[in-house]
This record gives C-alpha cells, structure tokens and sequence, in this order.
C-alpha cells in the first residue's frame, strides 16, 4: 500500500520515479501522470515538486494503488515498445518521460518516441506562433526541453502525409 503523500514525497526527493511507479503498477508513464493530475496536482517545473490545486481536500491519505485501475493497461506490443525506447535512452530523466501511446494505435512514430525521449538537435530557427488551447494542453504535456522537437516533428509528420516533405 502506497499512500498518495508517500509517493509525492517520493517522487519530488527523487526517491523513486514516475517510470518506477508504471512498472510497479504495470501500466505506462503517462498513466501514472494522469492518475497524479485527477489527485488534483501539477507539476511545478521549477521547484520540482507537486502543487496542490485541486478544490477539494487534499488527498494524501488515500492508497495510490486503488487509483490504478486493471483496464488501464497498455496492450503487450505497446508496453514493449516504450520498455525498448526507455532501454535505449538511459541518459533521460526518467521522471520526466512520457507516453502518450493508447489502445488504438499499435505503432511508435517519431512522436510518441519524442514524447519519450529527446533528440539530437538540429540547427534550429525561432519563431513565435500562437496556439489554441487544445493543442497548447499537449504541447504542455512535455518537459520544456523537448517541447520544439515534438512541434518539429509534428509539423514534419503532416507535411509528409501531404506531399511537401520527403
């Protein structure tokens, strides 16, 4: 039994991380990170702790485990997939890593392994461009280092379903 102030604790002393809890619990990262957000907490990137937002009491003394629900696995070649792309990324912190994959995709693309792990940067150009909601609430979902590659390959993806990038 894991009690939700235990595994905060954890986690912001770097006790244990978010990748440590999803194979704990046998489920993926970003289910662990949701599970964390519906508790009512954000991630506060500069002190590197959880905050409390929530409108109810705060819940640090309910049992982490019984938020984990049997349904919310990930099918076998997906859990494998994220497994080989934490494997071959050892140098990324771990508690940052996130998975965005669900149970209808069954490939990787370069975005979910973005949204896993970092990559070489390119020569790059700034450029602002203002964002809708929905799509800044993904963007978001990132650590900010990797937050121009998932945008790059985002944009890439779709330019060559379309025919303008080879």
């Amino acid at each position: 039994m894991m009690l939700v102030k235990k595994m905060l604790n954890g986690i912001m002393m770097k006790e244990i991380t978010i990748k440590e809890l999803a194979d704990q619990y046998d489920v993926s990262t970003r289910t662990i990170q949701l599970k964390i957000k519906k508790l009512g907490y954000e991630w506060d990137s500069k002190e590197s702790i959880y905050r409390y937002v929530g409108e109810e009491s705060e819940p640090l003394d309910v049992d982490f485990s019984t938020l984990i629900s049997k349904n919310s696995k990930m099918p076998a070649e997906q859990k494998l997939a994220t497994s080989e792309v934490a494997a071959s990324t050892s140098y990324v912190d771990e508690s940052e890593s996130t998975s965005t994959s669900s149970s209808k995709a069954s490939t990787v693309d370069a975005i979910d392994l973005l949204l896993q792990s970092p990559k070489e940067r390119s020569k790059r150009v700034y450029r602002g461009f203002y964002f809708d909601d929905d799509v800044l609430s993904i963007i978001d979902r990132v650590p900010k280092s990797y937050k121009s590659e998932l945008v790059n390959e985002a944009l890439r993806k779709v330019f060559k379903e379309k025919g303008l990038l080879d």
